[in-house]
């Protein structure tokens, strides 16, 4: 290698060093600028939802202490200007949460662009470190030693050659970081758009509370003072309301229905347990017993093969799947005192895969074996029993917690819904089953209005 090539090659590695700076620093000043704006804003944001939720907790104190007197139409109309106040509170609260989390999400949006504008910058910077290298690496240590004039030109062309390798290191281990923080905030993102869905769905809920309350406010101020017998019909009406709730039967798959009233103390009590929202845990088990309607429910006949016939009479090959549930459903049935012969289970849905899910939670007896212990030990019971009402809510309940809708958000409970019926998140790229988790909360929106109706 001569003098001047030596010469050559050093410039040319001290200006992709130069250049690289360059690149890499520019964005880094303009995210600094972006995320102190930001940072300012959200500071700003989070000082006023802290003054709206002391005003939220003043009203519902406010609340609690209008309903603690005796039953008038002065206190009703007080009951529901209050509540309209403190909706409409929790809309500007929920108005500003959204604000803030559009900030907060754009800045992770930045952020990710300059951290991809970094990895790219890396890549090219080590493309061209990895090119000189093969040039030098075209030629064996010992050429570049007899090559040189002096023992001492040889040294530093070896000195360069390590120089460059650990270069090379150094950036495949920056292109790495780069990438994990990349991820990490990509994660943030996703979370923080969630949160975006959810407070969205709260608003609208909100506000729809708010049309509620005026139309009954409404009401209520028509009816003269002097017109007792109007408010007392008003009265028995949300009475006989409230009554007709109670008494309906809610259906459960493959067991008898109960009355809406049992069915909420079953949740309660489960919620209590897990803290899974009770019209959630409601919806599902709806959406199961109208999965039953549809697909059937059969018994197991050959528990060899799994084969067995419907309620209805159709014979099915693959009612359960032997390897898998057979042994595990014997075991079950025996332990509850039940005939596994005359037992109901789900029928398989179509040619392809198993049936033989079991009672309203529907859980395949493979994987009630796994969470056995749990649900007996949450009610208190030597062996937790699938064909119960009260065992199946808890059933369900303990898995939806373990499917992550603990926390009563709307896209996690709408998540653990669907993976509750496939496996899978609602938007899953594999075939679709978004309408299962659609379906539940629809549903669970309905369950939980009429859960309040009964609380007013």
């Amino acid at each position: 290698m001569s003098f001047y090539f030596k010469k050559r090659f050093s410039f040319v590695l001290i200006m992709i060093f130069i250049i690289g700076s360059m690149v890499y620093h520019v964005p880094v000043i303009k995210a600094d600028v972006v995320l102190e704006n930001a940072q300012a804003d959200k500071a700003r944001l989070e000082s006023e939802l802290a003054n709206l939720e002391q005003e939220i907790a003043a009203k519902q104190k406010e609340l609690e202490g209008q309903k603690g007197k005796s039953v008038s139409i002065d206190r009703d109309i007080s009951i529901l200007k209050t509540q309209i106040l403190k909706s409409k509170l929790n809309i500007k609260a929920k108005n500003l949460l959204i604000q803030k989390l559009g900030g907060e999400i754009n800045t992770k949006n930045k952020k990710i662009e300059a951290l991809s504008t970094k990895i790219d910058s890396e890549k090219e910077s080590l493309a061209q470190l990895i090119r000189k290298e093969r040039e030098i690496d075209d030629k064996s240590i010992i050429s570049l030693i007899l090559s040189q004039d002096s023992i001492s030109d040889a040294y530093s062309d070896i000195d360069t050659f390590a120089s460059i390798k650990q270069s090379i290191k150094n950036s495949v281990d920056e292109i790495r970081g780069v990438r994990v923080l990349t991820e990490s905030e990509k994660k943030n993102l996703e979370n923080k758009k969630n949160q975006e869905i959810d407070t969205k769905v709260e608003l609208e809920n909100a506000k729809a509370q708010v049309e509620l309350n005026e139309v009954q406010k409404q009401q209520l101020l028509s009816i003269s003072k002097n017109k007792e017998l109007e408010y007392s019909k008003v009265l028995a009406e949300k009475a006989k309301r409230k009554s007709e709730i109670l008494a309906a039967l809610f259906s459960l798959r493959d067991t008898s229905a109960i009355p809406f009233s049992k069915a909420l103390e079953f949740a309660n009590f489960a919620s209590k347990q897990t803290g899974i929202r009770p019209a959630f845990l409601l919806s599902i088990l709806t959406q199961e017993s109208n999965l039953g309607a549809n697909q059937g429910s059969c018994y197991v006949t050959n528990m060899d093969t799994g084969a067995g016939v419907s309620s209805k009479g159709k014979i099915f090959s693959n009612v359960m799947k032997p390897t898998r549930d057979i042994k595990p459903f014997i075991e079950i049935t025996s332990m509850v005192g039940r005939d596994p012969y005359k037992t109901l289970i789900s029928c398989p849905f179509g040619s392809s895969g198993y049936g033989g899910a079991m009672g309203p939670s529907q859980f395949i007896p493979s994987t009630w074996q796994l969470l056995k212990n749990r649900i007996a030990q949450a009610l208190g019971v030597k062996a937790a029993d699938p064909w119960s009402p009260k065992d199946a809510f808890m059933a369900s309940s303990i898995y939806l917690t373990d499917l992550g809708a603990g926390n009563n958000s709307y896209t996690n409970e709408r998540n653990a819904a669907c993976k509750y019926y496939s496996g899978r998140s609602c938007d899953s790229k594999k075939p679709a089953n978004s309408f299962y988790g659609d379906q539940v909360m629809a549903r669970a929106k309905n369950i939980q209005n009429n859960i309040d109706l009964l609380q007013d």
